[in-house]
């Protein structure tokens, strides 16, 4: 705050429109700060940012929303299927540790291990659908 030895009435009205003035910069300034953060923060700018096909795998490097979605889901659905029966110690050791692996998960690797689990029950199918192999003789061969 800043003191100003003001002798006359002349430099006081003065000081009062230095005042005035300052307040209303500072004013519309607020005002217009206020908007830009409001529109930032507006759920339809929500929308555009962070629901574009780039931004749902990765927001940047530090932040990843599958990874964190995961961290959140994985422990709920190992503490309902694997650890049913399990008591509140191993139940929440497997939180921790599925809640840390689960961060680490981004789309990539994930659509990985989907595709390799994928590639394991296809392999099977084609297995017992080529039961048949030709070796290249034609039927109308002697040898056949």
């Amino acid at each position: 705050m800043r003191h100003r030895d003001i002798k006359s009435l002349a430099e006081l009205n003065l000081e009062i429109s230095r005042l005035k003035n300052e307040y209303e910069i500072k004013e519309v300034q607020l005002k217009a700060d206020t908007k830009s953060y409001i529109k930032q923060f507006s759920p339809l700018n929500l929308i555009k940012d962070f629901l574009n096909p780039q931004s749902l795998f990765k927001l940047d490097e530090k932040t990843n929303l599958s990874g964190s979605i995961m961290s959140m889901i994985l422990p709920l659905l190992l503490n309902k299927t694997v650890f049913r029966g399990s008591g509140f110690l191993t139940k929440g050791l497997a939180a921790l540790v599925s809640g840390k692996i689960g961060k680490s998960l981004d789309a990539e690797s994930l659509t990985g291990i989907f595709n390799s689990v994928k590639s394991i029950f296809t392999s099977k199918k084609k297995k017992a659908e080529t039961s048949f192999v030709d070796y290249g003789i034609p039927p109308d061969s002697e040898t056949y």
